[in-house]
């Protein structure tokens, strides 16, 4: 990583076996989770809760993806971090376009289920952050990592709020609003993981020049 360690160093904090258990325990989860959270949005018709299924499809996606590159040169890593961050991007945008869809045509969800898998997919996703909290400062693979495990224990204490929101008022704004939260972290964070990797893959071939 860029003005943290050396090429070397990171291709080997990467490949570690520790990082590459917490990657299969957090796809695990996170698929698990993605169907948990997917069939109980549709049930309860929260956008809040459909939006983080689908952040947990993504990440599971990325843990896949993150899997596959963890023994590859840095500047492959940084291509599939890129390639993450772009990904991110797009689910928020698609997020905040079905939230203003809803808002013009949706229904107000049920809050207790809403709440109950909420709490539910916060406490698998407050684990898996705490997982890979020791890999937060590697290389821009790395980095997204822990920024999807954040991103997810952040967006379920939101729909749990959202849920309360929704209990007290009677209105499916909370929901919404929160949905429309959830899309601007994951546009934001998607960003972040995109001008890390570009200067990771900078990085890369300055080595490679040099080499």
């Amino acid at each position: 990583m860029a003005g943290c360690c050396s090429h070397s160093t990171c291709d080997a904090s990467a490949a570690s076996p520790r990082f590459r258990l917490a990657l299969w325990i957090a796809l695990i989860v996170n698929a698990a989770m993605f169907l948990v959270e997917f069939v109980a949005g549709l049930a309860v018709g929260s956008v809040a809760l459909w939006a983080d299924a689908l952040d947990f499809a993504g990440d599971a996606a990325n843990y896949a993806l993150s899997l596959t590159v963890l023994s590859w040169g840095l500047i492959w890593r940084a291509r599939a971090a890129l390639l993450k961050g772009v990904a991110m991007v797009l689910f928020g945008a698609v997020v905040m376009a079905r939230a203003l869809w809803a808002f013009q045509h949706g229904v107000t969800p049920e809050p207790i289920t809403m709440g109950v898998v909420g709490m539910l997919a916060l406490l698998a996703n407050a684990g898996v952050a705490m997982l890979l909290y020791r890999f937060r400062s590697g290389d821009a693979n790395m980095r997204s990592v822990w920024l999807c495990s954040r991103n997810d224990a952040i967006g379920n204490l939101a729909v749990i709020l959202a849920a309360a929101g929704v209990f007290g008022t009677g209105s499916a704004l909370p929901d919404l609003v929160v949905a429309l939260v959830m899309s601007g972290l994951a546009l934001w964070s998607g960003l972040v993981i995109v001008a890390h990797a570009r200067r990771d893959i900078g990085d890369a071939r300055q080595v490679h020049q040099k080499g």
